[in-house]
């Protein structure tokens, strides 16, 4: 690859990225299917152990729906190391994730997420995602 088209696909994937996060974020479920494979490799953890893996877009889209139902989020990542080979990435994320619950309950995760993206009809597409939170700050509703 060249330099110019590594700078290329660093920035499409980071685009691609920030798309991943709106899109759950805004629960737009379609447009968040149309950035991942349909073997998609999903699952969450503490960073020290191999977390459950989800296979499958509709499963992946089943597990994130039911994650945030009755909740509002955001999602920010930021200082990516990506790593390019041709149209596969391995990139790390790190993350900062909230979580305000109906409920009054409020989670913020520190982490990151490791991720493999492949390039497929010129698009960057998430293949496998494993978010590990680090550090979770719990918030409990104020009893009235």
């Amino acid at each position: 690859m060249t330099d110019h088209a590594e700078l290329v696909a660093c920035y499409e994937l980071t685009q691609a990225k920030a798309r991943y996060c709106r899109t759950l974020d805004t629960r737009d479920w379609d447009g968040l299917a149309a950035l991942l494979t349909d073997d998609v490799e999903f699952g969450m953890g503490d960073g020290h152990t191999e977390p459950h893996m989800t296979v499958g877009r509709d499963e992946t889209l089943t597990l994130l729906q039911s994650l945030v139902a009755g909740s509002k989020t955001a999602h920010h990542v930021h200082a990516p190391e990506i790593d390019l080979n041709g149209d596969e990435a391995q990139v790390i994320w790190a993350v900062q994730d909230r979580a305000v619950f109906d409920s009054g309950l409020a989670v913020t995760g520190y982490g990151h997420y490791t991720e493999r993206w492949v390039r497929q009809a010129g698009q960057w597409k998430l293949a496998s995602a494993r978010l590990a939170h680090l550090i979770t700050d719990v918030q409990q509703p104020v009893a009235g």
